[in-house]
């Protein structure tokens, strides 16, 4: 494997072979997507420090009024923003809790940093809520608050109410996840079951003036970050959920009455306005920032850049296939673009689990790589990227999938069937084998998935 220096660990594998040329070029402008929207710098130039004014992008806050600083956090991305603040504030800081995902092995001077579960919550999630609980507690009116909310956090962190028990909250966030729910209605689910989220963190800081500073990684017209941003959702919203995907008889018992308790008790519901509270929230890099250094590392490498959105939601295989018809599309007919051309997208896709038990490696981003090599033509001279940007694709470590108009072929030839993988639920194992699997590790970022397809026009270019 190769490990030189970029976001990309194993370049020369991923371009061993197939349309290797369109494979490098793809490679660099993926890099150059992630790479922008890593969140330390950015924290770096918004949050900065002269004598005692402290400057959160064009806010100012005079620190001789302030008596304590806490710093609280969640999600895979949260660690360069907490280190930013860490470098920024230093001893200012009293005291601070960032929940990472499992293997981040990273620690900071003045903010304690808890390894915790992802996708699926485990107890040392709870035990990460608690803390950041009692910190939010502690705070007083002129105390200041920052919050660091990444996308994760909704595993990461998990306060459940009481007499719920973690293993029931696990087995319902696995029932979600392969149920084929958008995220927007799986958050919909978790913020109902979790005492943080539905803007309860901000709500347990008051009187403290608390800041958010997160990437934005929503879906048009929902609230993210949900721990820090009213809820417009309901307990009952909750509840649709699970009856529209058949998952209402399998929930436990207890959150079930919890749920039903909370449509009955408007006291129990998430927060629906931050009215009167001492509260404000900044964005350090979205999906867009993403496509648009993406577009631009094509333009440079000589291909014209159509970013077709930057919010992308369905069913992780079938956006794949789309994005194969479109590019043959173009191929064969010039239509709607022509070639050379890079077709560019974020957003968040879904998978759908209708065999539960017999369950193989990958997650969506590498299913969108398969569905796309199923259905490209071997002679439209093509390659696509498909990313997970936090460097972990579903629940496990590869990042997402490379693939090219020779994939399909060069897997038939091996033996294998795409189709039988996708059903599977394997697609990791299918890359990693074909050396179409991209490993990043932790980027640092995570502002969902990030495609690029780019197709040259011009037979006989894959060498």
């Amino acid at each position: 494997m190769d490990n030189n220096q970029g976001i990309v660990k194993n370049k020369e594998e991923l371009c061993s072979g197939g349309n290797v040329r369109l494979r490098r070029d793809v490679i660099s402008i993926v890099e150059s997507g992630i790479e922008k929207v890593i969140p330390y710098q950015s924290a770096k130039r918004m949050v900065r420090l002269e004598q005692n004014i402290l400057w959160v992008e064009d806010e100012s806050y005079d620190l001789l009024g302030v008596e304590n600083i806490y710093i609280v956090g969640a999600g895979k991305a949260s660690f360069p923003i907490a280190k930013a603040l860490d470098e920024v504030l230093g001893d200012r800081i009293t005291a601070g809790i960032v929940a990472v995902k499992d293997g981040t092995n990273e620690r900071l001077s003045h903010v304690d940093i808890i390894e915790s579960s992802h996708p699926i919550p485990d107890e040392r999630s709870v035990v990460a809520a608690r803390r950041i609980c009692g910190l939010l507690e502690r705070a007083k009116k002129n105390d200041m608050v920052f919050a660091i909310v990444t996308g994760g956090a909704s595993s990461l962190v998990n306060m459940t109410p009481d007499g719920i028990g973690i293993d029931a909250v696990q087995k319902l966030n696995d029932d979600l996840l392969k149920c084929g729910g958008t995220i927007v209605e799986i958050n919909t689910v978790r913020r109902h079951l979790c005492l943080l989220k539905g803007g309860n963190t901000v709500r347990r800081a008051q009187p403290a003036r608390i800041i958010t500073l997160t990437l934005d990684t929503g879906a048009p017209g929902v609230p993210w970050p949900d721990m820090c941003l009213p809820d417009p959702s309901t307990f009952q919203d909750a509840i649709d959920v699970l009856h529209f995907y058949e998952l209402w008889e399998e929930t436990a018992a207890s959150i079930r009455e919890y749920l039903l308790k909370g449509c009955a008790d408007p006291s129990m519901e998430t927060v629906k306005t931050f009215a009167g509270m001492n509260q404000s929230i900044h964005y350090l890099a979205k999906p867009a920032t993403a496509c648009a250094a993406a577009a631009q590392k094509a333009m440079e490498l000589g291909y014209v850049p159509h970013i077709l959105s930057s919010a992308i939601e369905g069913e992780a295989k079938d956006v794949g296939i789309v994005l194969a018809g479109v590019s043959n599309e173009i191929g064969k007919t010039g239509q709607p673009f022509s070639a050379p051309c890079a077709l560019i997208s974020g957003g968040e896709t879904t998978v759908t689990v209708y065999d539960k038990k017999n369950l193989g490696v990958g997650g969506p981003n590498q299913e969108t790589a398969l569905g796309f090599a199923m259905k490209i033509s071997p002679d439209i001279s093509s390659a696509f990227a498909c990313v997970d940007t936090d460097g972990t694709d579903g629940p496990c470590d590869l990042a997402g999938g490379l693939v090219d108009n020779l994939t399909a072929k060069q897997a038939k030839e091996r033996g294998f069937s795409i189709k039988k993988y996708l059903l599977g639920h394997d697609a990791g194992s299918l890359l990693l084998k074909l050396g179409s699997a991209v490993i990043t590790g932790n980027t640092g970022t995570n502002v969902m998935n990030l495609r690029v397809v780019l197709l040259n026009g011009q037979a006989g270019f894959e060498k």
